[in-house]
């Protein structure tokens, strides 16, 4: 299959000093840019329609933007949000990742019910398999030997685990109802689910293939955001707009961040690992926490519907990854 690439002019790169924060409004089809220091909007950016989650290349050099509705992929520069290029023929990218061997890259296909497996030489794309998943395939993560991409399912309740050699489907579970948010705890000791449909986390053995615990949180546990601390994850529950801090090595619920806007989506963390933002889908804002006082300090307008949010000065992983 061809895809077609088009060329965009860049604008004046960003300040070395002046960090920016992208938030992705999908109800808009634009992105906000940012001033991570003054919490001021500083410009925006047409994307294609509906653009929901972003993703940073392997070269750090591009933020890809997933543009669900319009079937395409743009390429901004993270540092000012200029657009450097627009792949289409890229089918309902709705989620997005990279292997973390960066030889694949796969989307999951929302309303069309299928995650699509694509080879990546480092700049192309070329479709290695399309694979029907009912129903819903939402969000993912992935092992951390770049085996097995997780897939959750939201309308069959389902966790499914795709082998990324074979392109094939090795496993699927029942875990509730609409799972949402996956995030794999170092050492790929165990697999969290948010799920949206009711009030708690599951824990899943991705070794066992079987569902060990669930974390009571908060209704509409949906995503997730590692606190870079050794310990700690942050979960948004999207009904009950608030935030769950949860321990990972000992798998319990050690606190919560309340009296949030309604619709608390997905989140990013302050290069200082003081300051959580957060984007309310239902409320057209972003909101910054203190996480050492758990509470929300500021917020921001932005477009209809905010979803993905990107930090140009990003906090590091915990742990380091690698040489």
């Amino acid at each position: 299959m061809a895809f077609f690439a088009s060329a965009a002019p860049a604008l004046p790169p960003a300040q070395p000093d002046a960090y920016k924060v992208i938030v992705l409004d999908s109800g808009e089809a634009d992105l906000s840019l940012i001033d991570e220091k003054s919490y001021q909007v500083v410009g925006t950016e047409s994307t294609g329609k509906e653009p929901h989650h972003l993703m940073i290349t392997p070269d750090q050099k591009s933020l890809i933007v997933a543009n669900s509705v319009s079937n395409s992929l743009m390429f901004v520069d993270p540092a000012s949000a200029a657009v450097q290029r627009v792949l289409q023929g890229i089918d309902d990218p709705y989620q997005l990742g990279f292997s973390p061997d960066h030889r694949w890259f796969v989307t999951a296909a929302l309303r069309l019910d299928r995650v699509d497996i694509y080879r990546f030489d480092g700049h192309d794309f070329s479709v290695a398999r399309r694979i029907p998943l009912a129903k819903t395939p939402s969000h993912m993560t992935f092992s951390s030997d770049g085996r097995t991409v997780y897939v959750t399912l939201q309308d069959s309740g389902e966790l499914a685990a795709i082998d990324l050699a074979t392109q094939s489907v090795v496993w699927k579970i029942p875990v509730g109802r609409d799972p949402a948010g996956l995030w794999m705890t170092p050492g790929d000791r165990g697999l969290l689910v948010g799920m949206t449909g009711e009030d708690d986390v599951v824990v899943v053995d991705p070794h066992t293939h079987q569902v060990v615990k669930r974390i009571h949180t908060g209704r509409g546990a949906h995503n997730f955001r590692n606190l870079d601390d050794g310990r700690h994850v942050a979960v948004t529950n999207r009904v009950a707009n608030t935030i769950s801090i949860l321990d990972y090595t000992t798998l319990q619920n050690v606190g919560e961040i309340d009296n949030l806007m309604p619709g608390p989506d997905d989140m990013e963390l302050s290069a200082d690992r003081r300051f959580l933002w957060v984007t309310f889908r239902f409320s057209r804002h972003v909101g910054v926490i203190d996480l050492p006082a758990r509470k929300l300090v500021t917020t921001i307008a932005v477009g209809r519907s905010p979803h993905g949010i990107y930090f140009q000065n990003r906090a590091p992983v915990y742990p380091p990854n690698p040489d």
